[in-house]
């Protein structure tokens, strides 16, 4: 899964995500976009590993990716340069400044925030009009539009018009016919406020906070920790009073916010988490560790991650009877550990 950092620029992108992929620029690729890939904290994992003790443990990974700067592409497809970029990405986090500093105007959050999201509906905009226009086209030519499809540009046009992001919309957002437009509007968005570095807190946001969902980090901080060495930066959060990272929850938000969850395969050689979405059925859960497993899948054992806990190991678990069989359409949750049968 891929996120994209998106931003006005000085909003401290770059800063954001060498703290979160704790990289550093190379001076070489600087024009370039950069990827970077993480874990997702879950305690979970670590959990499962110390009871374990297995030869490889493989946390959840999330992708994030830092747009090239677009200053060496001519003023008239900058906008679009960037926009580019982003629109493969599964999610967008936008990044909001909220410090001062030397040369810097004050900062202005919620005029940020919404002059960055008009650019995002009004690229959706123009994909939309351009759509419309060629439905009127095959009609003259004799093509008969998909109903469906021409139903929901048109919806999409109205919200649009209105100056209304489609992510506020999900039955419009996440309907399958629409998928291969990318609408940017339309992607799941989790706003990072990029704070001083003793502000801790969000700033007045404006109406729109309520719809949205937001967190507030200290990029210029957190990138400094992610610098450090482990001991080092250890001893500075306990000398400062650093409860605990944004970035970690920030990397947890961005995979919650996509409608991600993991499950867990486990045993002496290997303990992983698998990313699904959540509603995903167990015969397509399987087809993520090997298509294989789908195709000669018999049935999911699946414990809960608490009952395991609860149980103390998964014999015991056995015994008390929390693990149960279950069939190609259950339903995976949240921390269910799970072996497949299968045959092929």
């Amino acid at each position: 899964m891929k996120l994209g950092l998106i931003g006005r620029t000085g909003a401290g992108k770059t800063t954001l995500f060498e703290a979160l992929t704790k990289s550093r620029l190379d001076p070489a690729q600087r024009k370039e976009s950069r990827i970077g890939t993480v874990k997702v904290p879950d305690e979970r994992v670590d959990r499962l590993s110390a009871m374990y003790q297995p030869r490889k443990t493989i946390f959840a990974q999330v992708e994030y990716l830092l747009p090239a700067p677009a200053e060496h592409v001519k003023e008239k497809a900058r906008e679009q340069s960037i926009w580019t970029q982003v629109r493969d990405c599964d999610a967008l986090l936008h990044v909001i400044r909220n410090f001062s500093g030397y040369g810097l105007a004050a900062p202005t959050p919620q005029d940020d925030f919404q002059a960055v999201d008009q650019e995002l509906i009004l690229s959706d905009l123009v994909v939309v009009e351009k759509r419309l226009e060629r439905f009127v086209l095959d009609q003259k030519r004799g093509k008969k539009p998909n109903p469906e499809e021409q139903q929901l540009i048109q919806r999409c046009a109205d919200i649009l018009n209105q100056e209304k992001p489609l992510r506020h919309f999900p039955e419009v957002a996440g309907a399958h016919v629409l998928r291969g437009y990318a609408f940017l509007s339309g992607k799941p968005c989790l706003v990072l406020v990029n704070n001083e570095d003793e502000d801790e807190s969000l700033p007045d946001l404006g109406p729109w906070v309520d719809q949205e969902t937001c967190l507030a980090v200290r990029g210029k901080l957190e990138q400094e920790l992610g610098q450090m060495d482990p001991e080092e930066a250890r001893e500075f959060m306990a000398e400062f009073d650093i409860r605990d990272l944004a970035m970690d929850r920030m990397i947890t938000a961005s995979y919650a916010r996509l409608g991600l969850m993991s499950f867990f395969t486990v045993g002496e050689d290997e303990v992983r988490a698998w990313t699904i979405r959540k509603g995903t059925a167990a015969v397509d859960a399987a087809e993520v560790i090997h298509s294989d497993i789908k195709k000669g899948f018999i049935r999911a054992e699946v414990l809960a991650y608490e009952d395991l806990m609860a149980a103390g190991s998964y014999a015991e678990a056995r015994k008390l009877g929390t693990v149960r069989l279950e069939g190609k359409t259950y339903e995976v949750k949240d921390g269910d550990i799970i072996n497949f049968r299968f045959n092929v």
